[in-house]
C-alpha cells in the first residue's frame, strides 16, 4: 500500500511539472499579451521607380528633345520639341524658285502603358511653329512663266520676284504607338530606347503667293505690263495658281512620324 501512494505521488509531480512546462512554452511563443509585429513596407508593390526621364531623338521631323514625367503606374505626360531643315532650288513654269523647309514644332503626349511595360500608346498634339515651308521666286526677262495659265513675260524696267509660303493647322493631332520608355518603372534601369510610329494630322496644305513688280503678257512691248501686286486680272490668276498648288498637295494632309531616341531616367 505504502508503494502504491508512493507511486501516485510521483505521477501526480510529473503531470504537475508538464503541465507547468507546456503553459511556459505556449507564453514564450505566442504570449497573449504581445503587441503585433509591425508589418514591413513593401517598396516594390507598384514597382514604380523614379519620376522624370530626358531624351534626345531624331524623327522625321528632325532632331528634337523630349522630356516625361510618371503620372500614374500605367501613365507619362511627355514633351518635346523638334527642328528640321532644309533649302532646295527647283524650277517650275520657267520661274526659279529658292525654296527652305523650316519644320520647328512643339509636341505633346499622353503615354499609356496598356501592360505597365514597353509598349505604349500615345495620343497628343504637335504645334508649328513659324512657317514650315517658304520660297522666293526670280522670274527671267528672257523667258515666259506662266500663273493660273496665262502666259507672263517680267517687265526690264520693273523685274517681277515673288514669296510664296505654305502652312498647314498650326496645331494638329498626333496617334503614335511605340516601344520604350523615358521613365522606366525598374528600380535600377535609368537608360531607354524609344521608338515610335505614327501620324499627324495636319491639314492640306495652303500656299500663299505674293509677286512683285510688272508682268508682261507680251515680251518687249511695255503696253502690255501692269503692276502684278494691284492688276485684278493678275492677282486672279496668281490666286489660281495658288489653288492649283493645294489641289495637287492636297495629299500631304497627314505627315508620318517616325522616331528613335535615346533616354536617361533621373
Amino acid at each position: 500500500m505504502r508503494e502504491v501512494a508512493r507511486y501516485c505521488a510521483i505521477l501526480a509531480c510529473s503531470l504537475i511539472f508538464t503541465a507547468a512546462s507546456y503553459g511556459q512554452s505556449v507564453n514564450l511563443t505566442n504570449p497573449p499579451d504581445a503587441a503585433p509585429a509591425a508589418a514591413t513596407p513593401n517598396h516594390h508593390s507598384s514597382g514604380d521607380s523614379g519620376r522624370f526621364g530626358f531624351g534626345i531623338k531624331g524623327s522625321l521631323l528632325g532632331g528634337g528633345i523630349e522630356a516625361a514625367a510618371r503620372v500614374t503606374h500605367h501613365i507619362n505626360a511627355r514633351g518635346g520639341f523638334n527642328m528640321f531643315t532644309y533649302s532646295r532650288d527647283f524650277t517650275k513654269d520657267q520661274a526659279t524658285y529658292s525654296g527652305q523647309l523650316s519644320f520647328k514644332t512643339v509636341e505633346g503626349h499622353l503615354d499609356y502603358f496598356p501592360f505597365a511595360g514597353r509598349f505604349h500608346v500615345s495620343p497628343g498634339v504637335l504645334i508649328y511653329a513659324g512657317d514650315p515651308i517658304t520660297a522666293s521666286a526670280t522670274f527671267s526677262t528672257a523667258n515666259s512663266f506662266t500663273l493660273g495659265g496665262q502666259t507672263y513675260y517680267s517687265d526690264p524696267l520693273a523685274p517681277a520676284t515673288g514669296k510664296g509660303k505654305i502652312d498647314f493647322n498650326r496645331a494638329a493631332p498626333v496617334a503614335t504607338i511605340g516601344f520604350g520608355n523615358l521613365v522606366p518603372r525598374k528600380a535600377g534601369k535609368h537608360f531607354s530606347v524609344p521608338v515610335e510610329f505614327g501620324v499627324a494630322f495636319q491639314g492640306p496644305p495652303k500656299a500663299t503667293l505674293n509677286v512683285t513688280g510688272n508682268l508682261c503678257t507680251q515680251q518687249g512691248v511695255e503696253s502690255s505690263c501692269a503692276n502684278a501686286a494691284t492688276n485684278p486680272t493678275i492677282l486672279s490668276n496668281i490666286v489660281s495658281e495658288q489653288d492649283k498648288f493645294n489641289h495637287s498637295a492636297r495629299f500631304f494632309k497627314v505627315y508620318p512620324i517616325i522616331s528613335v531616341g535615346f533616354g536617361y531616367k533621373f
